[in-house]
């Protein structure tokens, strides 16, 4: 290829395109990569672009590569194929993705969910932070890609398989991201793009939202000198209606207790209760003990930002440092209405087993009772920070030496914003419910009330209850040294030997704490509430999408609650947040501060071979990695001194001004071989092996030292938690197996296989023991002496101020409750601490891909499928007190893309669909449902430089959906809701 071909061919392939997202089943562009050269003069060469030039080059470099790894590039400089990487990367084969309101957050890849897949920066470990869950400290790795926006990003790379050359923490891939540097677009180049953003699921307010973004590079002094600066700010307003419900642990059907189905007519209690097609003897079945609606409106901004300096003095010689800053700011309102179970007095209908779910479950009280619809509003403004400056020195030595030298800082940090914590919830109450129940035999389970006279629901007869207001905070930082070198030999058995070595010092701290007034029974009365901090609110309008939304008896109204005034009333008059770090804010105290310091030291040495078998050209590459980790975890966790009864099932655990401190040390090491071979027996054909050992670290709440206690203690007990830093990584062995057609010049398909077996997987045991000497007020003496006295239709009210009148040293009056006594029996603890098992899993599966282009019409099709099978499995049939275990997340996947480009018109429709799996488990299993989306795009250049564009997201409203033990035992069922942007884009 000439000079000038060579340079036109590099401006107008810049990376893959839209249709090279699905890109086959997972050999494609590696950086040793190179796309085959061929002779032509510059006025004979017929030049490709768009759609069509990406698969010409995803296509070569899928051939030339050694090894398994499929990737993404951007169209053009500042165009990216989605505005969400995380977007872009489902479409390829064997990568599924998460959403978060919407919107794609983190990935899985065959089958390992995101704290199995790694994610680097320009080659570079990254940090991750979150405020992810409501019971504790931060405690994940996974990194979320809605912290970027895809206008910096040249390509995604997704190694599928280990070689030596990478950083490990990726059992399902290691994801490298790559952004855009001046040296490699010579001279003058940019784009500046404005879009406006439509969501069709805002309540209320405006539904537009703008985005802008730009990238300009510069080269000089005969382009060894370059500059490159891109930014982009985004903004989003959306809103998320969603039920959610919570499940008792799966019963036998021989159970008569209370939370399970009487087996006659009438309960546990001697109530009469009427159950249809109760659950047989040897069934299991499962009890929803609360049922709700929430609407969360969000305000999401996102600023994202990179400088780029390079230095070129000579043609061996290369300098560059770069500096990487995304924000991520959530500011997210709920409001939520819905229902709370107490197992009596209950009707109920069943389906058959061997596990039940329920087709309704409902419940009455008396006109006395005073039992509750609850009525929250809850915050959540948080902000994510990731910060990374780099430096990287490339030197090409004599007689092909290569040497690198590479050095990073990065950061990542998330806080709330707000001086109420990362996570509030207010509760408020209308008591006076004389029937509820919830029907699950529709898509939306359909929840209905009713309410005595006197007690409608309307704002005037609203009083607020109990609160809780969490604080949260985790901060990774990582720095990084490596040194990484090679020598290409010109004529040998062996092509390359490379080594290196890598030094990261990664250090973790995470704290929560929480403020948590368990008034659940009311505070102030509704006289006292002003009825303008809730407005009445069209319940079936906002939760409109899914078959059920409008059903018969459903709550016909929720309140959009002043959450910050209800905060401020409440404070002023009872001093809810007087617990708080400081005067004017509610912010809590940290209960929990932990930090993880690991400190790997990680060499590795690899060569390249190539051979001739039988006339047939092979390669081989050998690598071998060894790791070494070192991990201190500390721990200042609170001191217990008290429990506080304040009636019925809620005991609250009171802590003390001390904390204890407490470090904890562990270590492990790894040699992790990994082979890759390919042949190409035939003419455009290929066959590929790859044989690699790769490994996990365990999530940073498992590695945390210290006992944590959660609060309340429930009947029976309470629960705690303690972390081990001594775990070892989990670690998989795998085999991947492809063969790859090449039938036309733009035009492929490919079959692959692949095998992990995984092990070392996290378990958690548990010891009963009592803790910190803490008693339960609720099971002594003087709590029985008031039930004899008053009767045993006595209010835990009325017991409460009993104890309080006679045991006037025992009563709290921070809380109004009864302070257990050294006379009470010890509350019961069920402390979990987690280890390493000797449970093993096998995955496998199969990776089908076609790409094809339709001679000159200007279409072409991309589809893919991937197969995801596993040895394990929860079986919904047996009970919690079976112990089980099984693998997260796997399931099948597909993509199937129709594109047209020609004549400056590009345009793409594309559907992605995930099979249901298994999310998690606990005592009981949570699956997510299956789930199918399409997607459109299209764009014309109306002039040179100047395009514009048009996207929908989710264009049929899919709806999302997730169960427990039965399809209608369902813990979450969200409407789906599209999104549209419009926009233009100059470039230069």
């Amino acid at each position: 290829m000439t000079e000038p071909r060579k340079l036109a061919f590099a401006r107008l392939m810049m990376g893959a395109s839209i249709a090279a997202l699905s890109l086959g089943s997972g050999s494609v562009a590696a950086q040793e990569a190179v796309a085959p050269a061929t002779a032509a003069d510059p006025e004979d060469a017929i030049v490709v672009t768009g759609i069509r030039a990406s698969l010409r080059q995803a296509i070569d470099l899928k051939r030339e590569t050694v090894g398994v790894l499929d990737s993404i590039s951007a169209e053009d400089i500042g165009k990216f194929p989605d505005t969400n990487l995380a977007e872009s990367l489902q479409r390829i084969t064997g990568v599924s993705i998460d959403r978060n309101n919407g919107e794609g957050s983190t990935v899985t890849v065959r089958g390992f969910g995101p704290d199995f897949n790694l994610v680097l920066l320009n080659g570079r470990q990254m940090p991750a932070s979150s405020l992810g869950g409501s019971s504790g400290a931060p405690a994940s790795r996974s990194f979320d890609f809605a912290n970027l926006a895809s206008e910096g990003i040249a390509g995604v790379e997704v190694y599928k398989s280990g070689r030596a050359t990478l950083a490990t923490g990726g059992i399902g891939s290691v994801l490298n991201i790559k952004t855009a540097r001046p040296l490699d677009r010579p001279g003058f180049k940019g784009s500046i793009g404005i879009k406006g953003l439509y969501d069709t699921s805002r309540f209320e307010g405006s539904k537009v939202a703008p985005e802008i973004s730009g990238i300009i590079s510069d080269t000089f002094a005969d382009n060894r000198i370059g500059i490159l600066i891109s930014g982009s700010y985004q903004d989003r307003k959306a809103s998320q209606a969603q039920f959610n419900a919570g499940w008792r642990e799966g019963y036998l059907g021989n159970e008569n207790n209370w939370g399970s189905l009487p087996v006659d007519a009438n309960d546990w209690r001697g109530n009469f209760a009427q159950t249809q097609n109760r659950p047989g003897p040897n069934t299991v079945y499962q009890v929803t003990q609360n049922a709700g609606y929430d609407f969360t409106t969000f305000d999401r901004k996102r600023i994202n930002g990179q400088l780029v300096l390079q230095v070129r003095p000579t043609d061996t010689l290369e300098a560059t440092i770069d500096y990487t800053l995304s924000q991520n700011t959530i500011d997210a309102r709920t409001n939520s209405i819905g229902v709370w179970f107490n197992h009596n007095n209950t009707s109920s209908s069943w389906t058959n087993g061997p596990a039940a779910g329920p087709n309704f479950y409902a419940e009455a009280f008396g006109a006395g009772e005073g039992k509750d619809l609850a009525i929250t509003g809850a915050v959540a403004a948080n902000r994510s920070i990731n910060r990374s400056l780099g430096g990287n020195l490339k030197w090409d030595g004599p007689g092909g030496l290569r040497l690198v030298l590479d050095a990073h800082h990065s950061t990542a940090e998330s806080k709330p914003t707000l001086p109420y914590g990362s996570g509030i919830a207010v509760g408020s109450a209308i008591f006076g419910v004389k029937s509820q129940k919830v029907d699950f035999t529709t898509p939306m389970p359909v929840i209905s009330v009713s309410m005595y006279p006197g007690s409608e629901i309307t704002a005037a007869n609203i009083r607020p209850a109990g609160n809780a207001f969490r604080n949260a905070y985790m901060r990774d930082e990582i720095n990084e040294v490596s040194l990484r070198g090679g020598y290409d030999f010109d004529a040998s058995f062996i092509d390359s030997l490379d080594f290196g070595v890598t030094m990261t010092d990664n250090r973790v701290r995470s704290a929560f704490g929480v403020i948590q007034n368990d008034t659940w029974g009311g505070t102030l009365t509704a006289a006292q509430t002003p009825d303008s901090l809730y407005t009445q609110t069209d319940l079936p309008n906002d939760l409109a999408g899914m078959n059920g939304s409008n059903g018969t008896g459903i709550i016909p109204s929720y309140f959009k609650i002043d959450t910050t005034g209800l905060i401020t009333l409440l404070d002023k008059q009872i001093g809810i947040c007087s617990a708080s770090q400081a005067p004017g804010t509610c912010l809590a105290k940290f209960t929990a501060d932990r930090t993880v310091h690991e400190r790997t030291w990680a060499p590795y040495l690899q060569s390249t071979h190539t051979f001739d078998l039988g006339g047939t050209k092979g390669h081989l590459r050998l690598g071998l990695r060894y790791e070494k980790t070192k991990v201190d975890s500390s721990a200042l966790v609170p001191i217990p001194n008290r429990t506080v009864w304040t009636g019925g099932n809620e005991t609250a655990i009171i802590y003390g001004a001390n904390s204890a401190f407490a470090t904890l040390k562990g270590q492990y090491e790894n040699w992790l071989p990994a082979v890759d071979f390919d042949l190409a027996p035939f003419s455009n054909v290929k066959l590929r092996a790859s044989y690699s050992h790769t490994i996990t670290r365990p999530d940073y709440g498992s590695m945390q030292g210290g006992t944590t206690l959660d609060s309340p203690i429930r009947i029976g007990g309470s629960t705690g938690a303690s972390g081990n830093p001594g775990l070892v990584p989990y670690k998989s062995k795998n085999i991947d197996l492809s063969a790859e057609w090449y039938y036309s010049r733009d035009s492929y398909i490919s079959v692959g296989f692949f095998r992990k077996n995984v092990r070392n997987f996290i378990s958690q045991t548990q010891v009963n023991t009592p803790a910190f000497g803490l008693t339960n007020a609720a099971a002594g003496p003087r709590a029985a002496e008031a039930r004899a006295a008053l009767g045993a239709n006595a209010t835990a009210a009325q017991i409460v101020a009993y104890i309080a009148a006679r045991y006037p040293s025992s009563f709290d009056a921070a809380t109004n409750g009864i302070i257990g006594q050294s006379t009470d029996p010890l509350v019961n603890f069920i402390i979990t601490q987690p280890t390493n098992s000797n449970q093993q899993a096998n995955l496998w599966g199969w990776e089908f891909a076609l790409q094809h282009r339709l001679w000159d019409t200007g279409f072409g099709t991309i589809l893919n499928y991937t197969v995801v099978k596993s040895d394990t499995k929860f079986d919904n049939t047996q009970r919690y007190t079976v112990s089980q275990f099984a693998v997260n997340g796997a399931s099948d996947s597909a993509n199937a893309v129709l594109y047209y480009d020609k004549n400056g018109l590009q345009g793409r429709i594309a559907y992605n669909w995930r099979a249901g799996f298994l999310s998690g488990y606990g005592f009981d299993p949570y699956y997510v449902e299956s789930y199918g989306q399409f997607d459109v795009s299209a764009s014309y250049e109306v002039r040179k430089g100047i395009t514009v564009f048009a996207e929908g997201i989710n264009i049929t409203n899919a709806d999302r959906r997730g169960h427990m033990r039965n399809d209608q035992t369902v813990f979450f069922a969200a409407p789906g809701y599209a999104r549209y942007a419009a926009g233009v884009r100059y470039t230069f």
